[in-house]
């Protein structure tokens, strides 16, 4: 059984998990961040950009297993990619029937630009910790993406062990 400072310290980590949520989805920190207007780019677009520019050419399975979505959500992701001229399909050069997904020029000159943008973003948001303060985040917030993953792994009964 847990004890209420338990119980108060989960009801803290939950309120800050909201708050984190929402100000993320803030219109003016979505526009800061990933563009306005017609330069706007929405999370699965960014989200591929990031994975594109990381691995390169990248099969439309491999995409959306690493992005932790349906193949249909990643093929509308990189539909709006390659609308935007931001992405392109083509065959492999190993095998000509497998299609995978590539950064074109100016797709990577936008991620480049997003790179910057929230780089700066981080400095800001973090300027208040310390060296030691923040690889503490970093380490503590890799341990809670590992726990949520955990958690719905075994929340789908793919996984039996808790």
């Amino acid at each position: 059984m847990r004890s209420h400072p338990e119980e108060e310290i989960e009801r803290r980590i939950g309120t800050a998990w909201r708050e984190l949520r929402r100000g993320a989805s803030m219109n003016t920190l979505r526009a800061l961040l990933y563009g306005e207007g017609d330069d706007a780019l929405d999370l699965g677009q960014i989200d591929g950009l990031d994975l594109l520019a990381q691995v390169g050419a990248c099969r439309m399975t491999d995409l959306a297993d690493v992005l932790r979505v349906d193949r249909s959500t990643a093929t509308r992701a990189v539909d709006r990619l390659v609308e935007s001229g931001l992405a392109e399909r083509r065959r492999s050069a190993g095998d000509a029937r497998v299609v995978e997904v590539v950064l074109t020029a100016e797709g990577r000159r936008r991620h480049d630009a997003l790179v910057a943008r929230r780089r700066d973003a981080m400095a800001h948001i973090l300027a208040g910790f310390s060296g030691d303060e923040r690889r503490t985040l970093a380490d503590l917030l890799e341990r809670l993406v590992a726990g949520v993953d955990r958690f719905v792994e075994w929340a789908s009964g793919r996984d039996t062990h808790r």
